[in-house]
């Protein structure tokens, strides 16, 4: 008892005190006090983080809020013994009105070899117990109320000291980690994966299959890409060799796919292509971006994803005056899949059909969908029956646009360089992260069918026609929908119905001989198809209001 007692706060507060002469005394109590209110005020502000950081654009969650408000406790206590000067049970006055008349050396003497009958005094005044045992206050005193209850605060403020250690140690030993995204965010992305049937898959993360992001770039620091190792990085913008991203929305995009501890990316696996070709100010150029594209050709890319749109050329058989859609032309024929933003101006404000490049024939054009199932409200509508001006002829199955929705509203995304309030997570709308979402949903199907990415033995220009029918016919329409809608597409793109039909195809040779052949008849057959409906998802209570996420356009 001793011991710890020698070792206590208290010892080592009497022991300052004792070392200070009286008149520089009342200035170090003073100094005491007021690191006392800071560590009062600091406690209450950590408190407070702690307790209602469970919005959206907050950076703490889980076992970092507990740690933040037991912590904000323990250091609220701890500014209260400073302010008032007491710090154990055995105090009946504050240490601040002691009269401190002996060395520090006879303190520690005294603590050290005294007996333990000498500190029967409900004071445990080591003065007295030296000079005058005799003279000890009325041992009424020890019946007050007040020393057992400053007591019980400092054993709470020790406890919970020692919970915040073990929550560190245990998280680190875990792996857990601390300040990740809110638990509102992890529940929206949650809600995303059974609408979208990541929840029914197993097993499949994207290994084998190269996914070449074209944005603008990465932030290879964040918390949530510590475990990525890039397959390649180009910057078409500044010519960097390191991957940087001045802008923020490659980071938001690629997380959505290989994000890992706080969101979860729904491709993890995949090998990481990164192109920069937007700038720091959301901007790209037809040149630059089309310089990207055949970056991710030349790199063996299996899948391009471009979550960028913006006017397209004036289209003529097949032959367009648009730079970036003769790139993704080109990267189509050799078997690479192109999926697309739809675009960002649904509503009042659209101008009558998708974005390119996903106004591109056999590009997987995506529009976005909320977590209630319903079509987002900012989703470009497209134009399926062909106009004069520009000269456009109508589209057929399976390529009308937008062929299916993807998460759009409120999905959670990160942050590159811990934005401007130092949140790595947060939330973003827009067709940008539905197009994410879909690239990473179409590695895990190339994944289960290698046969089907470009170098495999069914992959080309026929895999994609193939998968694009798949997806015509597998994905999960609307009440009361039964054939292609110019908002709602084919549906919302459900990965485990796309798993579900192209097992049917069991066998490389299979699945070739229904690639060459694209036998409707079977695909539609009762026993293949899977059942396709609409099942709402219903939103988190403290779900926010939805903000359109930029358009990256030329």
């Amino acid at each position: 008892m001793r011991f710890f007692y020698f070792f206590s706060l208290r010892v080592i507060i009497e022991i300052i005190l004792e070392v200070f002469t009286k008149k520089n005394r009342a200035l170090l109590i003073k100094i005491f006090k007021y690191l006392g209110w800071t560590l009062l005020l600091l406690g209450i502000i950590a408190i407070f983080i702690g307790y209602t950081t469970s919005e959206p654009q907050s950076g703490f969650s889980g076992l970092g809020n507990v740690i933040l408000f037991l912590g904000g406790i323990a250091c609220g206590i701890l500014g209260f013994q400073f302010i008032t000067g007491w710090f154990s049970v055995w105090q009946s006055r504050s240490l601040y009105d002691y009269d401190y008349e002996h060395s520090w050396s006879e303190i520690i003497g005294s603590v050290v070899n005294e007996d333990s009958n000498q500190y029967q005094d409900s004071e445990f005044r080591l003065e007295q117990t030296i000079e005058n045992p005799s003279e000890v206050n009325n041992p009424t005193k020890d019946n007050s109320a007040l020393p057992w209850l400053i007591g019980s605060v400092s054993t709470l403020a020790f406890i919970l000291v020692a919970s915040v250690i073990f929550l560190w140690l245990r998280s680190v030993a875990d792996e857990i980690l601390i300040g990740g995204p809110p638990p509102t965010l992890t529940g929206w992305e949650q809600s995303y994966q059974e609408l979208t049937g990541f929840d029914e898959v197993s097993g499949l993360d994207g290994s084998g299959v190269v996914v070449c992001v074209v944005d603008s770039g990465i932030e290879m620091s964040h918390p949530d890409l510590q475990h990525l190792t890039l397959a390649g990085w180009f910057d078409v913008i500044n010519g960097q060799n390191e991957p940087y991203d001045d802008e923020g929305h490659g980071t938001a995009m690629a997380g959505i796919i290989v994000a890992k501890n706080g969101l979860t990316g729904n491709a993890q696996g995949v090998d990481l292509l990164v192109a920069k070709a937007i700038d720091s100010n959301g901007q790209g150029t037809d040149t630059g971006i089309a310089e990207a594209v055949d970056w991710c050709a030349d790199n063996q890319a299996d899948i391009i994803s471009l979550s960028l749109g913006g006017e397209g050329g004036i289209s003529i058989g097949g032959i367009t005056t648009d730079q970036l859609e003769n790139a993704v032309q080109d990267a189509l024929e050799q078997g690479i899949f192109v999926v697309a933003a739809a675009g960002n101006d649904g509503g009042q404000d659209d101008d009558g059909d998708v974005s390119s490049p996903g106004s591109v024939e056999d590009v997987i054009c995506v529009g976005g969908v909320t977590r209630l199932g319903n079509v987002w409200s900012g989703s470009s509508e497209g134009d399926n029956d062909g106009r004069l001006w520009p000269p456009m002829l109508p589209r057929s199955d399976p390529d009308m646009k937008p062929e299916i929705l993807g998460p759009g509203a409120e999905v959670p995304i990160l942050f590159a360089g811990g934005s401007g309030d130092g949140s790595w997570w947060g939330w973003a709308s827009g067709t940008s992260a539905a197009t994410a979402w879909v690239s990473g949903g179409l590695a895990i199907i190339l994944e289960a069918h290698p046969e089907l990415q470009r170098e495999g033995a069914s992959g080309g220009p026929n895999a994609i026609e193939f998968i694009k029918t798949k997806l015509s016919d597998n994905s999960q329409m609307d009440d009361g929908q039964s054939e292609h809608d110019d908002r709602f597409g084919y549906g919302i793109f459900r990965i485990d119905l796309m798993l579900d039909s192209l097992s049917n195809s069991s066998s490389e040779e299979e699945t070739e001989y229904s690639v060459m052949k694209l036998q409707h008849s079977d695909i539609n057959s009762g026993s293949n198809q899977a059942e396709r409906r609409k099942t709402p998802i219903v939103p988190p209570a403290s779900s926010t209001k939805a903000a359109e996420w930029f358009e990256l356009t030329d």
